[in-house]
């Protein structure tokens, strides 16, 4: 029942990482923009250079706001990370510890033959 609900967890965050693939395409050109536009601000050195770079930075920062949708496709591409990792984890066998050395070589031997 576990596995169940963990297929269907991970085909609705799917869903929605499809969905807000275009939006988080998107956030990421208008940040990276942002980041070019601002090294072009500071190496500008005319004032018609600097408010030139700064509409074209107020106008690509509008773009980014609007794609912030796009974080939500990011938590569902966690969240599918996370089922991921929780469907192929496997809990080992509680072996009770002991002081015998023949019981940890038995345990050592058993791992290196996996």
């Amino acid at each position: 029942m576990k596995k169940f609900l963990l297929f269907i967890a991970g085909l609705v965050a799917l869903g929605i990482l499809l969905a807000n693939l275009g939006p988080m395409v998107l956030l990421g050109v208008s940040v990276w923009l942002l980041y070019v536009v601002f090294k072009q601000f500071m190496k500008t050195d005319s004032t018609a250079g600097k408010i030139a770079w700064m509409i074209a930075g107020l106008i690509i920062l509008s773009v980014a706001v609007s794609n912030v949708f796009a974080v939500i496709g990011l938590v569902a591409a966690y969240g599918l990370y996370l089922i991921y990792k929780n469907w192929t984890s496997q809990k080992e066998a509680a072996v009770p510890k002991s002081d015998d050395p023949f019981t940890n070589f038995e345990k050592q031997w058993a791992e290196m033959n996996k």
